[in-house]
């Protein structure tokens, strides 16, 4: 208490004193009541501007009920949130008047307190009425209808802030959809904007730009978490092998909602490091805060390739890079680059281990459906459109009953030691025919693995008999079905590049008993 009066005397101008400029002692005024009416008076002559605009008034009290009203922001309710003693009120005051944060910042504010800095102890204002008011006394008299009241416009403002956001990425969406519509028309009509290098590498800067905006969209964010194969993989893999995570620096590389990160975290990881380049990483910042993780982990906005991490080197990468027949997006090359760049010597990568598979298919229907429906459409010919629909990859969960051969793996992938030019490449493979029958497709699929220093081996398949994931299959579908026989091992040669235009695409080309295709995966 002592102490709390010091610092309202500290405030009070000379002349309210004997008149040399001294600061007024009990024993002079006779009793401690009689300092406590000299300082009523001497308070009832003041006036003390709001913290957020220029409207003054005559008393604390006055001013924080504006605050409330006028402002949306309660000294009391902030207070109690933080725990803020005399000392800490009278630093939160300071830095308001100084630093002119808005209500909406400090009520979205958590640990570290920005306020808490000794500089911020020195007064802001002369004869400021806030810092003689003894906030501790009035934490215990805060009425209960005050309290509710300033709840309820607190949840008020949240709700407006989301439907803020809301409307943000709606806009955002509407932008997005109308950049690949416009990239559609120029791909069709085959402008000169194509046909320019330097516009192409423009279009080429805007497909990527669309890519990374893609995934600020909340909706593929809540696919793949509910994908319980994918989500619960590798939250096994981090829980059930925290060896490998405990006192560790662990790199998340595209982050998104930063589930992983915080699947590493709860592993007694020592530092997290989540980075994403779209817009989703707001929201993985509250998600973080919320969930009271963000002395552990930190996130960073951008391409892995541009940003600069506070560390320089890290124990862990982990990262879900995968798309589309594994490779499709070329999420992968970003994980190389993080690995080259941050990895520890000694360090792991996770997943580790990926393969690639093929399998044959006999479906006349579903082939008839997508090719042979075009001879005839409602008595007109468009088969004209089946040279649009043959070079196009299908992603597609497969019935199991059309499969007619064995699986074959084309491709594995060590995540440790793989170069980018490595994921551009040539196989043969062989099918063993299960049944006689017309072959109408090749179909695709991978699988992934966590094996590295791991007690516990984890792994996961994306097959078509295995339980659905939302990368399902890719299906190339024959132009021609060929007949096949059980017994027989159907050969052929697949190969896979990246689309020039789009990095980010692939174009793979399949030949089986000498005939050749070739598809877009995009």
């Amino acid at each position: 208490m002592s102490a709390r009066g010091s610092a309202a005397v500290d405030d009070v101008p000379a002349e309210a004193g004997d008149g040399s400029g001294s600061e007024p002692c009990l024993s002079d005024s006779g009793s401690e009541d009689a300092w406590e009416e000299e300082r009523d008076d001497l308070g009832s002559a003041l006036s003390t501007p709001c913290l957020f605009c220029d409207r003054c008034f005559s008393s604390a009290e006055d001013v924080f009920s504006h605050c409330i009203s006028d402002h949306g922001f309660n000294v009391g309710m902030m207070a109690r949130k933080h725990g803020l003693d005399f000392y800490s009120y009278i630093k939160l005051i300071n830095y308001i008047r100084v630093e002119k944060p808005t209500a909406e910042n400090l009520n979205s504010l958590s640990s570290p307190l920005p306020w808490m800095e000794e500089k911020y102890l020195k007064p802001a204002l002369e004869d400021d009425l806030l810092l003689q008011f003894d906030i501790e006394d009035q934490l215990d008299s805060v009425p209960n209808g005050l309290t509710e009241a300033s709840s309820l416009l607190e949840r008020l403002q949240r709700a407006e802030h989301r439907a803020e956001m809301a409307e943000a990425a709606l806009a955002r969406a509407q932008e997005d959809l109308q950049k690949m519509r416009q990239f559609a028309h120029n791909f069709v009509m085959d402008t000169e904007v194509r046909r320019s290098t330097g516009t192409v590498a423009d279009l080429a800067e805007d497909e990527e730009n669309v890519y990374f905006s893609s995934y600020g969209h909340y909706g593929i964010h809540e696919e793949m978490i509910k994908d319980k194969v994918r989500t619960q993989s590798y939250r096994d893999f981090i829980y059930q092998n925290p060896h490998i995570f405990r006192d560790k620096i662990v790199l998340d590389v595209g982050c998104g909602t930063g589930i992983l990160s915080m699947f590493a975290a709860k592993a007694g990881a020592k530092k997290v490091i989540g980075v994403d380049q779209s817009e989703i990483i707001y929201q993985a910042m509250d998600i973080i805060r919320l969930n009271g993780l963000e002395d552990t982990i930190s996130l960073i906005k951008g391409r892995i390739e541009d940003v600069d991490l506070t560390v320089e080197k890290v124990d862990v990468i982990i990262s879900e890079w995968m798309g589309y027949f594994l490779l499709f997006e070329s999420m992968l090359d970003s994980v190389i680059f993080a690995r080259d760049k941050y990895l520890e010597k000694g360090g792991s990568v996770y997943p580790d281990i990926c393969t690639i598979s093929l399998l044959a298919l006999s479906d006349l229907k579903k082939h008839a459906d997508r090719f042979t429906f075009w001879d005839d459409v409602y008595g007109f010919s468009m088969s004209c459109m089946k040279k649009a629909v043959i070079p196009e990859a299908v992603v597609e969960i497969l019935d199991s009953s059309t499969l007619i051969s064995e699986a074959c793996v084309i491709k594995r992938i060590d995540c440790h030691v793989v170069s980018v030019p490595e994921l551009q490449w040539s196989s043969d493979f062989i099918l063993k025919v299960m049944k006689t029958s017309m072959c109408t497709a090749i179909a695709g699929y991978f699988d992934i693995y966590f094996e590295k220093n791991c007690n516990k081996h984890v792994m996961f398949s994306t097959g078509p008999c295995c339980t659905k994931t939302h990368w399902k299959q890719t299906t190339f579908f024959l132009e021609n079905p060929i007949s096949v026989e059980e017994g027989e091992e159907l050969k052929g040669k697949i190969t896979i590049h990246k689309n020039r235009k789009d990095p980010r695409s692939l174009i793979i080309t399949l030949s089986v008993k000498n005939v050749t295709q070739t598809y877009t995966l995009q």
